[in-house]
């Protein structure tokens, strides 16, 4: 228990901590979405179980996030499959009894959460990993503490998009934004892109104009079909 009096234990906790609240906002956003169309108790859970799920699977992802960044094509795949998880929660939505939104919707719901979690800490945990400095005491009980930062943040959100569905729209276009930056971050295009800074941010518009333009189109698809 040495490490507990050292300054330095706690300047690296408070730093993995401030990683996490600044680079949670999209992980809140998607939880929100996924979780928003289930009844309120299984909300909860999704939640819960969603960022608890998220944040281990972090812990695991920060030990390897630097030679999975390395692999060409993973990240474009990772963008892609992004892009389809915002069109769903945008366009997939649907208004049917309770009973049928019960079945299976919470381990969909979570499902959701874990895969776009993925995508979307790939790059972010080499922060977190760098302020931990090789200590896993350090980076587990720092993800751990962020855990009610992450299930306040989505509680949160899922009430807003309740009052204001334009939060809904950009919640998605986010994830597109997120989506488009993955895919032009790819180790692959790296060589094609080097100097070009600027297709960073006409990717990640391009993607968000994608996931708002598919997800509505599906969404009044199956409002014209039902």
């Amino acid at each position: 228990m040495d490490m507990l009096q050292h300054p330095d234990f706690w300047i690296g906790l408070i730093k993995i901590v401030w990683i996490n609240i600044i680079l949670s906002g999209d992980n809140a956003v998607v939880i929100a979405l996924a979780a928003r169309s289930l009844p309120a108790d299984q909300q909860k859970k999704a939640v819960l179980f969603g960022s608890g799920a998220a944040v281990v699977l972090r812990i695991i992802l920060t030990v390897v996030a630097a030679k999975l960044l390395s692999l060409p094509y993973l990240q474009i795949i990772g963008g892609l499959l992004l892009m389809w998880i915002g069109v769903q929660l945008l366009g997939g939505e649907d208004d049917g009894d309770g009973e049928s939104k019960q079945q299976g919707g919470l381990m969909l719901a979570i499902r959701t959460i874990l895969i776009a979690d993925l995508v979307m800490s790939l790059d972010n945990v080499i922060a977190v990993a760098a302020a931990a400095q090789g200590s896993m005491v350090l980076l587990i009980l720092g993800l751990a503490i962020s855990i009610p930062l992450v299930v306040f943040g989505s509680t949160l959100m899922i009430k807003l998009m309740e009052r204001f569905p334009i939060i809904v729209v950009l919640g998605a276009a986010l994830i597109g934004w997120v989506a488009g930056e993955t895919i032009v971050a790819d180790n692959a295009l790296k060589g094609f892109l080097s100097g070009a800074s600027w297709v960073h941010y006409v990717a990640a518009a391009v993607g968000a104009a994608l996931v708002l333009l598919i997800g509505n189109l599906s969404k009044h698809r199956k409002a014209s079909a039902g």
